[in-house]
């Protein structure tokens, strides 16, 4: 596996930004979350003028074993079903990725199903899904570091091509029963706080949910919050996939949007390897997934939407997008006080 190194941000340009940022013609301040934004994303690319170029949606999708067990009303099936639906442009990330002009790539990190010949599909295919995490560890070690090193490469080429932000989206039925189980042993939190009714239980089958999840938990019995054997035992191959890609995005200075409860429990991984890859991330909303707001909480995120969403697929962050796109257009295009001859505060 590739041995990442992620830089901390460098501040030789932040008092430049800081001065820039509020001398534009507004009240220091008034412009609220897009400053820090602004900041934030000339201090990632080192300069007082930041561009975005060819934002780029990374969805990775593969399937569960523990969804075998009843812990999603939706049948595995669905994941290839929607797998196909994608590639024929008829989901919701189609449309907002077309709206928002992002590149949109899919990738089958390991999804139960033999797909035909297609060229807008990225065949990165692992294994016809995990295991069943209820009974066994739902990958190898050698799965999980392929994994990781398969969702790297495939990011860096979109890098590449010229991409300096990108997001990541997932699809796969049972995978937030794996990112509940990793939010647990890595936050050190009940099962009950972090388990939600993703696709849609109902009581009866949230409870059910949470008691599989949580004699898992136990039968593995982790003794400390190593990243990988978490994600040996309780990841997804999308889940592995995206932790590579967001991995890989930041070492390489590139902007990181992140989506919801899912993607941030690959973040959470990410983080427990290379803790400064933080900095290069926005958090783009706070999905309506229970245990998604502590998840943000534990890593000091702000969300920039809390839109209710709990899809998937990277939705929310492409919906977020515009407003990267204005925390940039405000510092690049916003005139100064100086250069408006408008009088600033006294």
């Amino acid at each position: 596996m590739h041995d990442f190194t992620i830089s901390a941000l460098s501040i030789e340009n932040k008092g430049a930004l800081l001065h820039k940022i509020n001398h534009k013609t507004k009240p220091q301040g008034a412009l609220g979350t897009l400053e820090l934004l602004a900041l934030q994303i000339g201090l990632v690319q080192n300069t007082l003028s930041p561009q975005l170029t060819r934002p780029c949606m990374l969805v990775f999708a593969a399937d569960h074993g523990i969804a075998s067990i009843g812990v999603s009303p939706y049948p595995q099936s669905v994941t290839a079903q929607m797998v196909r639906n994608f590639l024929n442009g008829g989901a919701a990330i189609n449309v907002f990725t077309k709206q928002h002009h992002f590149e949109l790539c899919v990738i089958d990190a390991g999804v139960n199903d033999r797909f035909e010949a297609n060229t807008n599909l990225i065949d990165a295919k692992i294994s016809l899904g995990t295991a069943n995490f209820l009974y066994e560890p739902a990958m190898t070690r050698v799965q999980c570091l392929e994994a990781i090193s398969r969702g790297a490469k495939i990011t860096m080429s979109e890098i590449n091509k010229g991409s300096n932000i990108l997001a990541f989206g997932e699809m796969g039925i049972g995978n937030t029963a794996s990112a509940s189980c990793l939010m647990s042993v890595l936050c050190k939190l009940p099962i009950e706080q972090c388990v939600g009714r993703g696709a849609g239980l109902d009581d009866e089958g949230l409870q059910r949910k949470i008691a599989i999840l949580k004699q898992a938990i136990n039968h593995h019995a982790l003794q400390d919050d190593d990243p990988f054997k978490a994600l040996i035992t309780f990841g997804g191959f999308e889940i592995n996939m995206i932790v590579g890609g967001m991995l890989m995005a930041a070492e390489r200075g590139v902007l990181i949007i992140i989506d919801g409860f899912i993607t941030t429990a690959a973040l959470l991984v990410a983080v427990k390897i290379q803790p400064n890859i933080i900095d290069y991330c926005i958090f783009a909303h706070c999905s309506d997934e229970s245990g998604h707001r502590l998840m943000l909480q534990y890593l000091n995120a702000e969300p920039l939407l809390n839109l209710g969403l709990r899809l998937g697929e990277g939705s929310g962050a492409v919906l977020a997008y515009p407003l990267i796109v204005s925390a940039v257009g405000f510092l690049n295009e916003m005139a100064s006080f100086e250069s408006a001859g408008v009088s600033e505060k006294t």
